[in-house]
């Protein structure tokens, strides 16, 4: 009898302390976070969290990182378009607050991207100030759909998880298939310019770059070294000749193409400099998250036209409807691909 009491005595004891339908998850730093059953409301710690939960459970996102802009916002749910804005709690921009977290009154943050005991020990310190639950999602592009499906199992959405992370699969297969026939030698040399002097881009190993890698590209920066984000030097990028520059700015596409300096490129030569789709997301990074399933299929029609000869405009439409739930007119395609670009549905 005494030792039935004292485990009675024990469960009650458990029951006063754990939540009403808690659950126990391992994160991707291998950290124990409990979690409630049912989660309402979610708060994303950076820009990849915020498309991620948007596009597995829009009506649980909390607010934004950043406040979308005007343009941004055509290609969003009207429902999330003025969501409060919380700022971030990760990496260099981070501008959230103790009191900004707690005024959001979600159910669990969210952090998705690079997984490092940085991260992790940041997670643990905002959770034992806040006590809400923090999880950090490994946001490798190699693991898109695997992140899909662990998150939609942590938010309860598990069928449209399973639906978005079998598209990835797919993409993916596409691409692996198509680069099989592509041979190294034909494969470009490539620079990605960041903001609009263009001198800002990443370095070998930056998650940045990692779709780069993922479409057979070499990313010319990787000679700068390993590590993330980095400035650069007008010398360099000429030094490093690349065959094809991709600019995330208008403006540094057409000082490339107009400043002498950059001349005797060959990709200045041949005209392959292309400005990357930015709405409602950066198609290539800013963030660096799902949103770069897209970029993925640009990267094959801007880099390998003949071996990747579908309709992009038609799987841009698939992949806002699924991914986003927006529909795409003629106007909105032209605004993402440019002038042409919209073939009738």
């Amino acid at each position: 009898m005494p030792v039935l009491r004292c485990l009675f005595v024990f469960v009650v004891f458990l029951a006063s302390v754990l939540p009403a339908g808690a659950r126990t998850i391992t994160d991707a730093a291998g950290r124990t976070v409990e979690v409630p059953d049912k989660i309402e409301r979610v708060l994303a710690a950076g820009p990849p969290a915020s498309v991620l939960v948007y596009v597995l459970a829009p009506e649980k996102l909390a607010g934004w990182v950043r406040e979308p802009k005007g343009e941004e916002k055509a290609f969003l749910l009207p429902s999330v378009r003025d969501l409060a804005t919380f700022g971030q709690l990760t990496g260099k921009g981070g501008t959230a607050n103790i009191e900004a977290v707690l005024a959001a009154k979600p159910d669990i943050i969210i952090d998705v991207g690079t997984v490092n005991p940085t991260y992790a020990s940041l997670a643990d310190k905002v959770q034992a100030q806040t006590g809400i639950p923090y999880i950090l999602i490994d946001g490798a592009f190699a693991k898109s759909a695997e992140t899909l499906r662990e998150t939609g199992a942590i938010l309860g959405v598990s069928e449209r998880a399973e639906t978005l992370a079998a598209y990835a699969e797919t993409r993916l297969a596409v691409l692996e298939k198509g680069l099989a026939g592509i041979p190294e030698d034909k494969r470009p040399a490539v620079y990605y310019g960041r903001g609009a002097e263009g001198l800002e881009t990443g370095l070998a190993g930056s998650i940045n770059m990692e779709i780069l890698e993922a479409a057979g590209a070499r990313n010319v920066a990787a000679a700068a070294g390993k590590g993330g984000l980095t400035q650069v030097s007008l010398e360099q990028i000429l030094s490093w000749k690349p065959d094809v520059i991709l600019a995330a700015s208008p403006k540094f596409a057409s000082a490339v193409k107009s400043d002498p300096l950059w001349a005797e490129l060959d990709a200045v030569k041949a005209a392959r400099i292309h400005v990357t789709p930015s709405l409602p997301f950066g198609w290539i990074d800013s963030p660096p998250g799902i949103n770069r399933l897209i970029g993925i299929a640009w990267l094959e029609h801007t880099l390998y036209p003949e071996a990747f000869p579908g309709a992009l405009d038609q799987e841009v439409r698939e992949f806002f409807k699924l991914f986003y739930q927006v529909e795409l007119d003629d106007a909105q395609l032209e605004t993402l691909l440019g002038p042409g670009k919209a073939a009738a549905k």
